[in-house]
């Protein structure tokens, strides 16, 4: 298994891009473990917006063949095409774990039981934002939506898909100085939260790569104990 987590696989979020993102090496890397006539499938992560999960399988299926990815199929998995077992699900050589809400996704995977399945699989596996998130085996749930940071029964640690022990934080770029529930979301709720814990902030066009050892390309931060600092500065790469 080979597992690309990604802040935006394709450039800066916000922005219509037709492309992979160049940077950081990000498509030449990937291109290095595809192979040919991949069978590809993405996993969504709002399991019942299926206009949107259409929308996006046939985004990122372009986005592949644009950039000379040999791809056999690609298919959707969202709450239409649940009931697939372990067998199926190996067969694919590429697997995407498309970006939205953490656990709202996390509870699609529990459900389709993607963590058993998943186990051990010899692919490819691309991460995008939440799906980045929900690969780690013990998943931290940043908050997000209104409301969420000051409800007693949101949970922000929960057991996610056990590809990696890092914890991401993805878009770092555009939400660090945000604010969220009258609050600083990283100073007031964030650091807060890394007592104890580290995570790994990615701004969009970094990404972790872990191929037997990890690596890191690209901008990126940790943040642990209450405290940020830089792990890998735009155009490097570090082991970790």
């Amino acid at each position: 298994m080979v597992v690309f987590l990604t802040s935006s696989p394709t450039g800066e979020l916000g922005h219509s891009l037709n492309h992979l993102d160049h940077q950081n090496q990000f498509a030449d890397n990937l291109k290095k473990y595809w192979k040919p006539d991949s069978r590809c499938c993405l996993i969504a992560a709002y399991p019942d917006h299926y206009q949107e999960n259409d929308e996006m399988c046939d985004y990122f299926h372009s986005v592949f063949l644009q950039e000379d990815f040999s791809v056999q199929c690609f298919h959707l998995i969202d709450q239409r095409y649940q009931d697939f077992d372990r067998h199926t699900l190996q067969q694919y050589d590429v697997i995407i774990l498309a970006g939205g809400h953490v656990p709202t996704q996390n509870s699609f995977f529990k459900k389709i039981q993607l963590r058993e399945k998943i186990a051990d699989f010899q692919g490819l596996i691309i991460g995008i934002s939440a799906g980045s998130m929900n690969s780690a085996d013990l998943v931290y749930c940043q908050p997000e939506e209104e409301g969420e940071s000051v409800d007693p029964h949101f949970q922000r640690w929960i057991p996610g898909l056990n590809l990696t022990n890092i914890n991401i934080i993805p878009h770092y770029q555009m939400v660090k100085d945000r604010y969220l529930d009258g609050v600083r979301l990283y100073e007031d709720i964030t650091y807060p939260d890394s007592i104890n814990h580290r995570f790994i902030v990615l701004v969009d066009g970094s990404y972790i790569l872990i191929d037997n050892s990890t690596y890191v390309y690209g901008e990126s931060y940790i943040i642990e104990n209450g405290a940020i600092s830089c792990l890998c500065h735009h155009d490097e790469m570090v082991e970790i």
